[in-house]
């Protein structure tokens, strides 16, 4: 099938027009002079939202947890976190997002609960308790071991024995989130009851934490070691996730969830946190247009910043999704670090040139606030970690709270993040050297670029629909089509030549024309968006 075939059913679905951006809520705006960002935060910029062109809002966790995990430890699904505001505001929150045509979607966490929720308070309470099969329990060994050799992403044993009923649970993370056991029947009701409670409130959808790790094998059989030739991530661990992440049944979860979501007049979609390295089990959570709607591209966001490992990656991609299948692209989020600093060192013509590629590609770009304005990480010293991986794997790991840190919203003291002489609940960045407001009205900022980059793909047909085609082009650099728009893009610190012609109509160079051109010379680390004819 045709690149232009795969999506022309989805062709008016605004997740397929637009560009999703993601909002860390502790760290967007703290409305409220705690030090703590908020939805009414969120609320008070939706004019800058709908300014920068953004359709979709992805909101990181909001409901209620006692934050060992910064809200991937829920302890009540149908609540708000009192320290980001009210249900009130998260309803108001999504009435004015839509009177704006912009679509929130929350984080959805099913893998596991907080040991504070009162399904597993229940769980750990007694053997015969009635919440106990909600949650995967198993005997020691004969010599008090656990049950197996799984271990935790987070370190040590994925097993925390309990002394009272003298078993051990299931944690692949924190022993503080209790892994739930998805072969139950009303484990899987309990959670679809979930995604109605928020779908009939008007989320547009979830992004589906580690989606693909929800179901763990029956038999708790070992994992097999790690290799010579896995990812260091696998190596670092000890062992792959043979018997615990990515079985063949979760296909059968996320199958039921599509359902539910495709049954509402506005379908719901689905985003899933695939965090897996191989490109044929990423396409596999499509299903057959049956399951997830995007799948997170984990090989594309650690690929080197350079052309021939992201266009292979691209183009692995597109040839093993699925007929009708959607590309998502992101170079940052909370887990993964920023891209203006692990792909482009806080360079700013790399930065222009990656934001070019995010926006082009065949697929929905996914920004991560602050990506608009180039924002790097912030070095965070250990005392004040509040992340638990930097906290347990300090110096080797630093964790991720250098990416998760307060938006820049001026330069004035505060960062317009927070009222001036409040601490914030992370340290700011340089906010004097990049801020929003500085750049906003500035034409060669990278706002402006970012701005006008949304801009030119919601009025391309060819940038939001076409099929992606892959042209020759120089060592370091990738070239490529989208219809009758050329994309070249040099990935060096030398000019480079490119065979192509037509009329510029994007440059992440401010100085370049905009006039026709009659063979490409491409400026270091520049990226130019031609119409062809």
């Amino acid at each position: 099938m045709e690149p232009e075939e795969k999506m022309s059913s989805d062709a008016t679905r605004w997740w397929t027009e637009g560009v999703l951006y993601q909002i860390y809520p502790r760290s967007y705006v703290d409305s409220n002079g705690d030090g703590i960002g908020d939805l009414r935060g969120i609320i008070s910029k939706l004019d800058y939202l709908a300014w920068l062109g953004v359709t979709g809002v992805w909101l990181n966790p909001t409901m209620e947890s006692p934050n060992t995990d910064w809200g991937y430890d829920v302890s009540d699904y149908t609540s708000v976190h009192p320290e980001l505001g009210t249900m009130e505001d998260l309803e108001e929150l999504i009435d004015r997002a839509g009177e704006r045509g912009i679509h929130i979607l929350l984080d959805f966490v099913p893998n596991h609960t907080s040991d504070q929720h009162e399904w597993f308070m229940d769980s750990r309470s007694a053997k015969d308790s009635a919440h106990r099969d909600w949650y995967v329990w198993a005997d020691p060994k004969p010599d008090g071991s656990p049950p197996n050799n799984w271990r935790s992403v987070f370190g040590g044993s994925a097993w925390e024995y309990d002394d009272p009923t003298n078993q051990y649970y299931l944690h692949n993370f924190l022993d503080t989130q209790a892994d739930l056991n998805w072969w139950n029947e009303d484990v899987r009701n309990a959670m679809e009851d979930v995604l109605r409670f928020w779908f009939d409130r008007g989320v547009a959808g979830f992004r589906i934490d580690v989606a693909h790790a929800v179901v763990k094998d029956r038999e708790l059989r070992d994992n097999l070691p790690a290799t010579p030739e896995d990812d260091p991530r696998i190596q670092r661990l000890g062992q792959q996730h043979t018997f615990n992440m990515d079985q063949p049944e979760v296909h059968d979860i996320i199958r039921k969830w599509r359902k539910l979501a495709d049954s509402y007049d506005q379908p719901r979609i689905l985003l899933g946190e695939t965090f897996l390295l191989d490109l044929a089990r990423v396409a596999a959570y499509y299903g057959t247009g049956d399951e997830l709607n995007m799948a997170f591209n984990f090989p594309f966001v650690f690929s080197s910043f350079e052309a021939k490992q992201l266009k292979e990656v691209v183009e692995l991609t597109e040839s093993l999704l699925p007929p009708l299948a959607w590309p998502v692209w992101t170079g940052s989020n909370h887990d993964v670090l920023r891209f203006p600093t692990r792909w482009c060192d806080g360079e700013s013509d790399k930065t222009r040139l990656a934001l070019v590629v995010l926006m082009t590609l065949r697929g929905t770009p996914v920004l991560y606030y602050g990506d608009e304005i180039g924002m790097t990480d912030t070095k965070i010293p250990r005392e004040e970690l509040r992340d638990p991986v930097g906290q347990r794997f300090w110096p080797e790991d630093r964790g991720r709270d250098s990416c998760r840190t307060p938006m820049h919203w001026s330069a004035e003291d505060g960062a317009g993040f927070s009222p001036p002489g409040v601490e914030p609940w992370l340290r700011y960045g340089d906010y004097g050297a990049c801020n929003v407001e500085d750049q906003k009205d500035k034409s060669s900022s990278m706002l402006s670029l970012c701005r006008e980059l949304i801009a030119l793909r919601l009025e391309s047909d060819d940038l939001r629909r076409a099929g992606y085609e892959s042209v020759e082009s120089p060592e370091n650099t990738w070239v490529f089509r989208r219809g009758s728009t050329t994309v070249a893009l040099n990935f060096s610190d030398e000019a480079a030549r490119a065979d192509e012609s037509g009329t510029v109509l994007l440059s992440t160079d401010p100085a370049r024309s905009r006039g026709s051109v009659g063979e490409l010379s491409l400026a270091p680390w520049e990226g130019v968006i031609l119409a062809q004819g």
